[in-house]
């Protein structure tokens, strides 16, 4: 299947053609509890074998959740912000960790939402910090590796490999939501042109191709629409021969 995507399958055509590979890493946010999308997730990512990372919200998440993906393989979970609160003014984009708080406090809750994840699922926890809403304070990202986070992950092309000294930058770059139209899919056209433009960047040299490409999903948001439009996009990625799924922490 080539997922509506013709730039695109004929972008991965030419990085076959030149001997190329494609790091890719897949992250789905927001997830708290057990739910009948959660499932239909995981047996996503079950068939096409690709490694799932779980940007989990730690003040709410639940045992059940935890017990849930007890015996999943390749299923992880991220620190996804504290409580996803926002608390930025309300003529500002949302963030839950903007310049509006105190340091002291937003740096206490990102502490305490690490210790849950890690707490709540053990081995499967990864010292990545993905923010709500994919924003952040520069003042706060310098403070992350002190709180023992190895990566911050947010949204579109990193402009370098390290956000701070000694945390990795590992973004994600493909969001199937129409956000700013109320949700569902967003126009397959866009995508196409948005993934063979990004795409052609790392082929020619003029973006990072070390950052694995990220796509991010949703899947308490999601309608049938986008759930088989990512069915199908992992689809022409397995088929592809040239995309490899790799580990956030490894770009």
């Amino acid at each position: 299947m080539n997922a509506g995507l013709p730039a695109t399958v004929a972008e991965l055509a030419r990085w076959r053609d030149a001997g190329l590979l494609l790091p890719v890493w897949w992250r789905d946010d927001d997830a708290i509890e057990p739910t009948p999308a959660l499932d239909r997730l995981l047996a996503l990512a079950e068939r096409f074998s690709a490694p799932l990372h779980l940007a989990i919200v730690p003040q709410p998440a639940t045992r059940e959740l935890a017990e849930r993906l007890q015996g999943t393989s390749d299923v992880f979970a991220l620190t996804h912000g504290w409580k996803h609160a926002n608390h930025a003014p309300a003529d500002r984009k949302k963030a839950e960790f903007g310049a509006y708080r105190a340091l002291s406090v937003m740096i206490e809750e990102i502490t305490s939402g690490r210790e849950r994840i890690r707490d709540l699922f053990g081995d499967k926890a990864l010292p990545i910090f993905t923010p709500p809403w994919n924003r952040i304070a520069d003042d706060i990202v310098g403070q992350l590796a002190p709180t023992g986070f190895k990566a911050i992950s947010t949204y579109m092309p990193r402009s370098g490999r390290f956000a701070a000294d000694g945390l990795l930058q590992v973004n994600t770059h493909l969001d199937p939501v129409a956000w700013k139209s109320g949700g569902g899919l967003l126009d397959p056209a866009l995508l196409d042109a948005q993934m063979a433009r990004e795409l052609e960047a790392r082929r020619t040299g003029s973006a990072d191709n070390g950052e694995p490409y990220g796509l991010l999903t949703h899947h308490l948001v999601q309608d049938d629409a986008t759930w088989v439009f990512t069915d199908r996009l992992l689809d022409m990625l397995a088929a592809s021969s040239v995309a490899r799924f790799t580990a956030p922490l490894d770009g």
